[in-house]
């Protein structure tokens, strides 16, 4: 991509996103994470209508009466985006693919950290660890973020989810709330490690796909390729047969992930290509607001 066209687009996706996340996000954004990361202020007695897990049992031992421990949320929290680069994201039959999705519905999110005053870090990811941005403040820090976004080229083709899971685990030190966007179609399993990871941190899983995935179109004889490995076959798109195989297919994987995400008790959406996506994070913040 040429440096001219780049700048276009970073221009382009800022003005949109900041729009999006400035006046829908903001509010939402903050409601459905604030909280998350508290610290230890103060201890009080004990109010009919506290929380009893709020209980300090040692002061209360020591002076024979219920006292609690009052919390300060923390003022700044620290986002990651967990960004899928696989050749498979490249696929799109509707308006655009699924990268161009997954780009904005990062950069909207990336915004929305921002402007609440949040500091926000990015993992590129195929089947390895691409790229690590450490999360910073400020706006040049933002527009690097989405310049790579639109412009990284991933050195892999192939998915595997629990490599940047892990690496979150054990790279950022302080909890934070993380993201991850991807199309979610692996062979791996990555149960443990995104449970693991959601222990440590706030893991939200971000699923973007294309109609024509889950529903393969009749249009006859067809050549596809697996973006990943490059393999190309032919497929009779009208025989009931290939067709039945391919709704099996995606039943499986959309169970698979449902059950995966049930298991690691991680807050998920699923957003269609040709879907507004907006309308999706709303949901998804005000479900956890």
């Amino acid at each position: 991509m040429e440096t001219s066209e780049l700048i276009k687009k970073v221009r382009k996706i800022e003005i949109k996103t900041r729009g999006l996340s400035h006046n829908i996000f903001a509010g939402q954004y903050h409601s459905a994470f604030k909280g998350r990361g508290m610290s230890f202020s103060e201890v009080r007695e004990y109010q009919y209508g506290d929380d009893v897990r709020d209980i300090d049992w040692n002061v209360t031992a020591r002076f024979h009466k219920p006292f609690v421990k009052v919390f300060e949320e923390e003022r700044e929290l620290t986002v990651m985006l967990l960004v899928d680069v696989s050749e498979s994201l490249s696929f799109g039959t509707a308006c655009r693919t699924k990268r161009d999705m997954l780009t904005e519905i990062a950069a909207t999110l990336a915004f929305a950290a921002i402007q609440n005053n949040d500091k926000i870090g990015v993992i590129f990811f195929s089947d390895k660890v691409e790229k690590f941005i450490p999360p910073q403040k400020g706006k040049k820090h933002i527009l690097y973020i989405i310049r790579e976004l639109l412009g990284f080229e991933p050195e892999s083709r192939k998915t595997d989810i629990k490599v940047p899971l892990e690496f979150l685990t054990n790279a950022i030190k302080k909890r934070c709330t993380a993201f991850i966007l991807s199309d979610f179609i692996t062979e791996s399993d990555y149960t443990s490690a995104l449970t693991i990871a959601n222990r440590k941190h706030d893991v939200v899983a971000i699923q973007v796909y294309d109609r024509r995935v889950a529903e393969l179109p009749k249009v006859g004889l067809m050549k596809m390729l697996d973006a990943e490995s490059g393999d190309e076959v032919y497929v009779d798109t009208s025989s009931s047969g290939v067709q039945n195989a391919h709704k099996e297919w995606w039943r499986e994987q959309c169970s698979k992930r449902e059950t995966v995400f049930a298991k690691s008790r991680v807050d998920s959406v699923s957003i269609r290509t040709d879907e507004d996506y907006v309308k999706s994070l709303i949901a998804l913040f005000a479900k956890r607001g």
